[in-house]
């Protein structure tokens, strides 16, 4: 949910009375440092960046039309929320694309309209990482495959 980060140290500490390794990383978007129990890691949403099949799936996923989505907007922006929670850069994509196309029907609301700049930020940084391009160059590559 955070987005890219990069691992930049393992350190032994004691939290609570509990000795753990733990990994330091550093967040792209935010320059913040967080803790990661490793042995918590995978359960956290802790994964690597995706990998250029990864990124053609999900400029496909992008692409394809919107899956029914509530009408309700509260639900409908819970059940995003649990998709960007997940960590899985594919239900993140489908919440950038179904939001981005209902946009293009109805205003969303603010709450909406800053859960789409999440979605297409964190997809955004992600895809740019992976392919070793300027963040600006993989916005623009989303927005064109999202207005196509």
């Amino acid at each position: 949910m955070h987005g890219v980060g990069q691992i930049y140290d393992l350190k032994n500490q004691t939290v609570l009375s509990k000795r753990q390794e733990y990994y330091l990383i550093e967040l792209k978007s935010s320059k913040m440092t967080v803790m990661v129990p490793v042995a918590k890691a995978a359960e956290v949403g802790l994964r690597l960046v995706i990998n250029k099949k990864d990124i053609r799936r999900v400029l496909n996923l992008l692409k394809k039309d919107v899956v029914d989505m509530e009408e309700d907007w509260k639900i409908r922006y819970q059940n995003n929320m649990n998709k960007i929670k997940s960590g899985s850069i594919y239900q993140v994509s489908e919440v950038c694309r179904n939001l981005y196309r209902r946009a293009k029907d109805k205003e969303l609301s603010i709450m909406e309209r800053k859960l789409y700049e999440t979605a297409y930020n964190l997809i955004t940084t992600e895809i740019a990482t992976s392919k070793g391009m300027e963040i600006e160059d993989a916005g623009n590559m989303i927005s064109d495959v999202l207005s196509s």
